[in-house]
């Protein structure tokens, strides 16, 4: 299975597709037949639940607090979750608990490592397909804020050392992680994240290519966010804005990167180890995300003496076999380098299962910890889209 994902992966993004055959292995070309008819089905399936909300014969449940949604139009690797925890931080700060929703995909990896990052903080997060029904439940238990948006918007505040409420446990406002597809909850604010580095694949819906959605589906965005913008070269950048505006020509874009900020470290998770920890040594990069170049290119910025990678499709499981196949990777290198190598892995990785990553004692395990910023480029900035995403919400609300 794991090899038949990559191979799909492979395709989703060559492109053009039509122009790049040669490109393609005599598996990945048997196989465009079947990802071609299964993508039309896929297509009009879309097409009708789509047309059947626009209808209003889908209802849209409503939540009693303002909801939040963080997606993307294609498969992984587009920085929902930092995201995510980029709006929890605000409203948490501002003395608005937040609950954040998320399916809990794979073992619920990006939820794990959310919780992990928010501890202490009044946000809450909550796991289940019917999103409805867990927010129901954690409502109950805990209790919401007055709905009226005065209260909401009074209190969330652009300056985050202001926030300091006595009610902050009670939910005040839910971010939905994942959630521009999850159309059965109605959401007052459409975040809509972009890998900058592979914007749309091979432009093909799912499973021929990675697009969960037309293009088209960005006129619902309220705000799209272009991530790992700073990997990206500026006229790259100035053809996904083109397209996007092209489809809505009003749409606001900001733009971010991750930026590292320390290691962790296998064994000794509650210390912090600094950057250069990985400087002038051998670094093997394990990875099951959704783009694992960005990952792999802030290795390498770290000056890392040589980067080796192996990538694993987007939350796989790590299994004794994997350990085996990582173990035998980590002898060549020792081998050829003389140096014995360091193991990279990202957090979402770890939060995964970290016991498994315990298997590989006695190299050394590290865990990259990035955050999400926001670049400042064209008078967009962190600043800006806070004051954004409060207008938006002071007339959607």
């Amino acid at each position: 299975m794991e090899k038949l994902r990559r191979v799909v992966n492979k395709i989703a993004y060559t492109a053009p597709l039509s122009r790049n055959l040669s490109k393609l292995s005599p598996l990945q070309c048997s196989l465009l037949p079947l990802l071609f008819l299964s993508s039309s089905f896929y297509t009009i399936a879309l097409s009708l639940r789509n047309f059947l909300y626009r209808r209003r014969l889908f209802h849209q449940h409503r939540l009693p607090v303002p909801v939040i949604s963080v997606g993307n139009i294609t498969w992984g690797g587009n920085g929902k979750t930092p995201m995510v925890e980029v709006m929890a931080l605000w409203m948490a700060n501002s003395g608005i608990s937040p609950l954040i929703l998320s399916r809990g995909y794979a073992g619920g990896d990006e939820a794990k490592m959310l919780h992990r990052r928010l501890v202490g903080r009044s946000a809450k997060i909550g796991m289940g397909a019917n999103r409805a029904a867990t927010a129901a439940q954690f409502f109950e238990r805990y209790g919401y804020m007055d709905p009226g948006p005065a209260t909401f918007l009074k209190r969330l505040c652009i300056d985050q050392t202001m926030g300091s409420h006595l009610d902050a446990d009670k939910i005040g406002v839910v971010i939905l992680d994942d959630g521009m597809q999850h159309r059965s909850l109605w959401r007052d604010l459409e975040i809509v994240m972009v890998n900058g580095l592979m914007p749309w694949g091979n432009c093909h819906l799912l499973p021929l290519g990675p697009l969960r959605e037309p293009l088209t589906a960005l006129r619902r965005a309220d705000v799209v966010i272009v991530h790992h913008a700073d990997l990206v070269l500026e006229q790259n950048l100035k053809d996904v804005e083109l397209m996007m505006r092209e489809i809505k020509e009003s749409l606001p874009i900001f733009f971010t990167k991750m930026a590292p900020s320390h290691f962790l470290e296998m064994g000794n998770i509650d210390s912090k180890m600094p950057l250069r920890s990985v400087c002038d040594k051998v670094v093997l990069c394990i990875s099951a995300i959704g783009f694992a170049n960005a990952f792999v290119q802030a290795i390498e910025r770290l000056g890392a003496l040589y980067v080796d990678r192996l990538d694993f499709s987007d939350h796989h499981l790590f299994q004794a076999k994997d350990v085996e196949v990582i173990r035998m990777r980590l002898g060549e290198l020792q081998d050829k380098f003389g140096l014995k190598p360091v193991v990279s892995v990202t957090e979402k990785d770890y939060d995964r299962d970290p016991e498994i990553l315990k298997n590989l004692d006695p190299f050394q395990v590290l865990i990259l910890c990035s955050n999400l910023q926001f670049i400042t480029r064209d008078g967009c900035s962190e600043d800006g889209f806070k004051k954004l995403v409060k207008q938006i919400l002071e007339v959607k609300l």
